[in-house]
């Protein structure tokens, strides 16, 4: 009698361990799964962050050209017969003060495109953290419940059990984030 309540514990310990096993294994993927679109996010985030780069360094070429081109037209206005030089850098003063308010709205654009790769890298990452966490306390249900098939130690299994919930505790959470 005492060896069949062995055997039949020992059934639903290989059960348990085999569906901890399965967890485990998806978890892994899932968790890597997000791992990599956290990666692929934040590149393109860099990517839209350079872009910005290059536009401020943009305006701000413009916006020099134009400040040296006043300087120049204030000197030019107190000169006779430049009258056609004079409306000249006024018309490049103008093109150039459009061209750096361009830049300007545009950083703004990028700005929000960067800011939406950062969030959706910074949501990725979080589903991988509780996917991670959850495939350590698999791994180490796993571990127990060998030890309790080794040993024959009902009370190691049940040990493993606890991990193995918390565990699957932390894989549903990947899923939903709801802790």
């Amino acid at each position: 009698m005492t060896a069949d309540k062995k055997e039949g514990w020992m059934t639903y310990m290989a059960i348990t361990t085999v569906l901890i096993a399965v967890a485990a294994t998806l978890s892994t993927f899932k968790g890597g799964g997000f791992s990599t679109r956290s990666l692929l996010n934040q590149t393109k985030a860099s990517d839209q962050w350079a872009f910005y780069e290059s536009k401020s360094i943009k305006g701000y070429i413009y916006d020099l050209r134009r400040e040296n081109l006043e300087l120049q037209l204030a000197t030019l206005e107190k000169q006779k017969g430049n009258d056609s030089i004079v409306k000249r850098y006024k018309e490049l003063a103008i093109d150039y003060k459009v061209k750096v308010k361009k830049y300007e709205e545009e950083k703004e654009e990028i700005k929000k495109v960067a800011n939406g790769f950062e969030t959706l890298r910074d949501e990725s990452k979080t589903h991988s953290d509780k996917f991670g966490i959850g495939v350590i306390f698999l791994q180490i249900s796993i571990l127990l419940s060998s030890i309790a098939t080794l040993s024959k130690k009902r009370f190691v299994w049940i040990c493993g059990l606890a991990f193995g919930v918390v565990g699957i505790f932390f894989f549903l959470d990947g899923f939903f984030l709801f802790f």
